[in-house]
């Protein structure tokens, strides 16, 4: 199909659902699960599962050995799923499987270790041709990410930034202007995990990056009940769950446990999301 500019390209799945979102006048929530976490084909039958219940996107973290900005609840996430044999090729295939079953729009979060094994070009290319409509990569800087950025345009798939509490105002404008997806938030310094309150001075943070553009605003790390989804969607457009579900799918016994467990859970988030 084309997608207005000349080019050939998917359907903006991502763009729509902020829109969707915006008309519905209601925050927009995304869930965070690692592919392969207990298993690549329990990730398979989540994610679909996950838009049942209300998700407007899933990140998909692709396991690896040494990442940036996990958290021990991801981290020990990776290594489960590492130990069952998750691959970055089973995780691209994961996509797929999951694309078959609904038009829920996925991203992958990643490091870039797993990119540069494969070669750049065919990830983006394979990412692409499996229907992911997106992706961050955790420790690529937006002032080394020009290339990157022009292959995912190309194959029409979005790129998310990391904007945090101690991002210079440089590195926050450049971070927005190259976020085609959305820009997220990082809402405290540190890594990911679960936490009992936000921090006082979000509203702060996230006006300071609306100076800068009118992209869509997601806030993450440490986003962990409906009520702090409500909060956050106070003052920016979606707020991202991350080790909560994890720890969640974690603490479950079984595929059919799993599933149960992570939509309710799921269904309670997006409950948060009214205004």
């Amino acid at each position: 199909m084309n997608d207005g500019n000349g080019k050939a390209g998917p359907l903006d799945r991502l763009g729509a659902s902020f829109a969707r979102a915006r008309a519905e006048g209601r925050g927009h929530l995304i869930i965070y699960v690692t592919a392969g976490d207990p298993d690549l084909d329990t990730t398979a039958e989540l994610v679909p599962a996950l838009a049942e219940a209300g998700v407007d996107a899933v990140e998909l973290g692709i396991p690896f050995s040494d990442p940036l900005a996990d958290g021990p609840i991801i981290q020990a996430a990776a290594e489960r799923a590492l130990e069952r044999g998750c691959t970055v090729r089973g995780a691209l295939e994961c996509v797929r499987r999951i694309r078959e079953k609904t038009e829920l729009p996925l991203a992958f979060m990643t490091s870039y270790n797993p990119i540069l094994r494969m070669g750049p070009e065919e990830f983006a290319d394979r990412s692409a041709e499996g229907g992911l409509d997106a992706m961050l990569v955790t420790d690529l800087p937006p002032s080394e990410a020009g290339d990157w950025v022009g292959l995912l345009e190309a194959r029409g798939m979005k790129s998310i930034f990391l904007v945090a509490p101690s991002s210079t105002p440089e590195r926050v404008a450049l971070a927005t202007r190259l976020s085609t997806g959305f820009v997220y938030c990082v809402s405290r310094p540190g890594v990911t995990g679960v936490r009992d309150d936000l921090p006082g001075e979000l509203a702060s943070l996230v006006a300071r990056i609306r100076e800068t553009t009118d992209k869509p605003i997601a806030v993450g790390f440490g986003v962990s009940s409906a009520e702090h989804v409500r909060r956050v969607c106070s003052v920016a457009d979606s707020a991202i769950v991350g080790s909560a579900m994890v720890k969640t799918i974690a603490e479950a016994q079984g595929r059919d446990q799993v599933l149960l467990a992570a939509v309710t859970f799921a269904r309670k988030l997006a409950s948060g999301r009214a205004p």
